[in-house]
Formats: structure tokens, C-alpha cells, sequence
């Protein structure tokens, strides 16, 4: 499948309305700590937003409210591979993509035949702990060729000027967070995001 090549993923509906008019044709919904209702609210809401907007909503870890609320395409990392139910989601008609930080993960990721594999982080990143360290652009390259076909996402301390080594590398999409989210104007560089990767991918 194609993936657009910005990938922006935020942490709260709110945001997601702000920012999918703007252009974005690609963004998860990474919701944290909330309850059931609002957790269905908030995936609802985004439903709702990207359907009006032309955009792709990808809905990380909770599969289940995917499913239930008629969303076509989820994000999972390892540990929520190990719970979820693929025959499930592809009797919905539900995409995933994959999280990966080492080859194992990646041969994993590669057997369930996802939509994407997103390796990261590529750079350092101030978003979360990780137990894995900036795996770099070598990485990206050798991911690339042992994904093939499926496309590569990469994640983590991305930002504009960086783009041109990612896509170089082989990545096929550049997910995005802190850099949007922490900004001063997230539409501001939201956009800037959207015409840098318009024109990387021309």
C-alpha cells in the first residue's frame, strides 16, 4: 500500500481537529490514561473528523474500539501484539502497522503481513523512555531492505531538517509528535511539515 510521507500522531482529539484541516492525510490517535467513555469519544471524534476531511485515522493500541467504532486501521507495538486479535481485525477489514526496535521485532512485525513496520526511534527523542537507543540512518536503510515492499515509517526526534536523510536512507513515511506538538504554533509547523514532504515525495 501507499503511505502518505507525513505521518503526524497526536495525543489528544482536540489537536487532531486543529491540525487535520490544514491537509494531513495521515495521523494516529495516541490516546493515554483516559477512561472507556472518553476514550470512545475521543476515537469517535477523530472518526468523524478525518472522514470529513479526506484524512486516514489510525487508532494506536485499542483495536477493540477500532473495531467497534468502524475504524479501518490501527497501530500496535510488540506488547500489544501479543493480545490482539489479527483474525479478528482482518475479518473487520482493519489495517495495522507495526512498531519495531530490533531485528527479532522486525521479523515478527514482517510474518503478521502489516500495512506498514515503523522503526524507531531514529534520533533521539525527548518524548518517552526507551530502553532502545537512536538507532540512526544506517538502520533505516537496512530495514528498508529487509522490509521490501512494506512500507517504513520512521519515528523519533524527526524534524524538517532531517526529512531529506530519512527519505534517502529508504523510509517511505515520517512520523511526527514532539516537533508538532511542543511547538510554539503546531498549525504553523504542521504545514511546514506538509509542504516538506509534499515536495521530498514529488
Amino acid at each position: 500500500m501507499h503511505l502518505d510521507p507525513f505521518y503526524l500522531i497526536v495525543g489528544d482529539v482536540a489537536l487532531l481537529e486543529r491540525l487535520v484541516p490544514l491537509g494531513v492525510k495521515l495521523v494516529q490517535l495516541r490516546v493515554k490514561d483516559r477512561s472507556s467513555a472518553e476514550l470512545r469519544d475521543q476515537i469517535a471524534r477523530a472518526r468523524d473528523c478525518c472522514a470529513r476531511h479526506g484524512s486516514q485515522l489510525v487508532v494506536n493500541d485499542y483495536w477493540r474500539l477500532a473495531i467497534q467504532l468502524g475504524c479501518n486501521f490501527v497501530h500496535l507495538g510488540q506488547e500489544d501484539m501479543d493480545s490482539a486479535d489479527f483474525a479478528a481485525l482482518r475479518q473487520a477489514g482493519v489495517r495495522f502497522g507495526l512498531s519495531t526496535h530490533d531485528e527479532t521485532e522486525l521479523g515478527r512485525a514482517l510474518a503478521m503481513d502489516p500495512a506498514y513496520v515503523a522503526l524507531g526511534p531514529v534520533y533521539p527523542t525527548l518524548l518517552k523512555k526507551m530502553k532502545w537507543g537512536p538507532q540512526g540512518l544506517d538502520r533505516v536503510s537496512r530495514w528498508k531492505a529487509m522490509a521490501g515492499t512494506t512500507p517504513l515509517v520512521g519515528i523519533g526526534g524527526l524534524t524538517v531538517e532531517r526529512l531529506p536523510g530519512l527519505f534517502a536512507a529508504g523510509a517511505d513515511s515520517a512520523a511526527v509528535v514532539t516537533d508538532i506538538q511542543q511547538a510554539e504554533d503546531p498549525e504553523a509547523r504542521c504545514r511546514a511539515w506538509i509542504a516538506a514532504t509534499r515536495e521530498m515525495a514529488a
